[in-house]
């Protein structure tokens, strides 16, 4: 099985336990792996063949920019899923950053797996 990735999507979002969190946007910042058989894509040199990377990102910034949601915890899990249910994606590895969370530090977040990586 073949890896697709997408670093560093920044995305403007609702998130947070605060309540001046909730009444403002924050960046967070996405890097993600998932599955993929490129095999066909490789073979056609066409778009519909492989798992469209623009095609997700676009998703990605809609359904989190509306988003609203307490825990990145929560944010990376609605994510993964998003990802696996609309794109048929088997695996996908997802690291969510919330930039500027704690004093001192360049980030803070969670990484998460979901789907069985195929053999």
């Amino acid at each position: 099985m073949d890896t697709v990735f997408l670093t560093g999507l920044r995305i403007e979002t609702t998130i947070g336990i605060y309540e001046w969190e909730k009444a403002i946007r924050q960046p967070v910042i996405l890097d993600i792996e998932m599955a993929a058989d490129l095999a066909a894509a490789a073979a056609s040199d066409r778009i519909e063949h492989a798992l469209n990377y623009k095609a997700v990102a676009k998703r990605l910034k809609e359904f989190v920019g509306e988003a609203r949601f307490e825990l990145v915890e929560t944010l990376a899990e609605a994510c993964a899923s998003l990802i696996r249910v609309e794109f048929g994606v088997p695996w996908v590895r997802l690291r969510l950053n919330k930039i500027g969370a704690v004093t001192d530090a360049e980030g803070v977040g969670v990484i998460i797996e979901r789907g069985q990586r195929p053999g």
